[in-house]
């Protein structure tokens, strides 16, 4: 009789043996209660359950609103184009600050420009928003809404044509990240980058937002009469006050100041120089336009506004430094630029054409002086910033008082001294002027200290600056294959 020997079995795969498309069964099957096909077959089905059970929290929650209107869908995606030709105005502030300074900086200034919006977009998430647009905690001055903020589109706003939250939110953390940039030229070729970092933080968690608060969340300013359509105060002064103070504690570049007489120390690229001031000027149809927060009869006037108004600061800035120093200079023309689009840019809803243009012309006149007087002054902006954003952003301000109207309809009512308005408006223009400077410069003056007292100081070593942010700060050249140009 033969016994019949047994049948030998294959030996299963060890988990290292097996490719990746077994391991994941294998691994399952070791698994108590996983080892029969009935099992896996289950289990197979709780993604697909999962993926059913999603959708038809969609389903029911779009069941919730009513059919999306006209209105509701030209607004949000107006407010949606806006947001993404602001945001693209971090390019043309990089550039522009990039192209006036000094080659072996390059990489230093495009990395805070490029970084500090991840930053202030995060902080401005964080709790920025909450802060700007919350409930009153003190009624006018503070407000705060919890940390993050509330995405639900609701059935109202679907059929009042309302923006959702989360594109309201885009718009406003790229105003906030706007105001964090402007510092970043005022402190250009000097500051630590790491220092740098954790200012533009405390500026768009918490000094920028309250600030705006006043005005646009219905605060003491606003309840004043307060006039600032897009921010010429609340962004451009904001982040010039916020940035003169850097430079004040930082003091002036090597070599910026010679015998006590300033030095001028050339771009080292004047074409993306040119560049990001046109990429700025098309970013603004985004800046002023958007902040009608619809798309309506009103939003071609705006960018009306804004274009006439750098127009006028562009030919007034290009006539007085060809008067004052022989030649058009094109660093003037650039500032020019830009003093026209800061000085319309609260005033853009509250102007007349001719007004506009006037208004962007003496801007560029008061860029060209505001330049040297700093200078004379022996504080170190190697870009202009505050001249353009600071200087310029007052004068903004004060224009609505002078000259400015009551809306965007032809025979609007003066608000202005020159035009039957009186000294009122001017007068409360004036108020929102000094306290947005003297908010600024207090916690801004304590934020720096902070920061440079916890750091070992705010500015880089003599040796670092000489040999360049680049190297010292990045440990990379802009322009690894040409010679540098110290």
């Amino acid at each position: 009789m033969t016994v019949a020997s047994p049948v030998s079995r294959p030996r299963s795969k060890s988990l290292q043996e097996a490719s990746l498309l077994e391991a994941p069964q294998l691994l399952l099957r070791k698994v108590r209660g996983l080892s029969s096909g009935r099992s896996l077959t289950w289990l197979a089905c709780v993604p697909l359950a999962l993926f059913g059970l999603g959708v038809f929290n969609l389903s029911a929650r779009a069941a919730e609103l009513p059919e999306l209107n006209a209105a509701f869908l030209a607004n949000n995606m107006w407010l949606l184009v806006a947001t993404i030709l602001v945001i693209f105005m971090n390019a043309g502030f990089a550039m522009v600050e990039a192209g006036m300074c000094r080659q072996k900086n390059a990489v230093n200034i495009l990395a805070k420009n490029l970084f500090v919006f991840a930053l202030a977009v995060t902080a401005y998430w964080f709790i920025g928003y909450s802060l700007m647009y919350g409930g009153s905690l003190v009624d006018g001055w503070l407000y705060f809404n919890g940390l993050f903020f509330d995405p639900t589109v609701t059935a109202e706003m679907v059929t009042e044509g309302a923006l959702v939250p989360t594109v309201d939110f885009l718009f406003q953390a790229a105003f906030a990240g706007t105001a964090a940039t402007i510092v970043s030229g005022l402190v250009a070729e000097r500051v630590k980058f790491g220092e740098f970092v954790i200012f533009a933080l405390v500026l768009t968690a918490v000094i920028y937002p309250v600030s705006g608060s006043w005005q646009w969340n219905g605060g003491w300013l606003s309840e004043l009469g307060f006039i600032d359509f897009a921010g010429s105060s609340i962004v451009h002064s904001v982040g010039a006050w916020a940035g003169l103070v850097g430079a004040m504690l930082l003091g002036p570049r090597i070599g910026k100041f010679v015998g006590g007489k300033p030095q001028a120390i050339p771009g080292h690229n004047m074409s993306i120089a040119t560049l990001g001031a046109l990429i700025l000027w098309i970013g603004w149809y985004g800046f002023n336009p958007g902040s009608e927060l619809a798309m309506d009869q009103y939003v071609p006037y705006v960018a009306v506004t804004t274009t006439l108004a750098a127009a006028g600061g562009a030919i007034a800035a290009t006539i007085v430094s060809t008067l004052t120093s022989g030649k058009p200079d094109l660093t003037m023309i650039i500032n020019g630029i830009l003093a026209g689009l800061v000085s319309i840019t609260a005033g853009c809803g509250n102007m007349t054409l001719v007004g506009s243009w006037v208004a962007g012309a003496v801007g560029g006149i008061i860029v060209v002086f505001a330049v040297s007087a700093l200078d004379a002054s022996g504080i170190d902006d190697p870009v202009g910033a505050f001249s353009v954003h600071g200087v310029c952003g007052v004068w903004g301000t004060l224009v609505i008082g002078l000259w400015g109207v009551d809306g965007m309809d032809v025979g609007s009512a003066g608000l202005g001294l020159f035009n039957g308005g009186g000294f009122s408006q001017l007068g409360i223009q004036a108020l929102g002027c000094a306290a947005y400077a003297i908010w600024t410069l207090v916690t801004c003056w304590i934020a720096w200290s902070v920061i440079g007292g916890l750091f070992g100081g705010i500015r880089v070593t003599e040796e670092e600056e000489i040999e360049g942010l680049d190297i010292g700060e990045h440990g990379m050249e802009a322009y690894p294959d040409f010679a540098s140009a110290k």
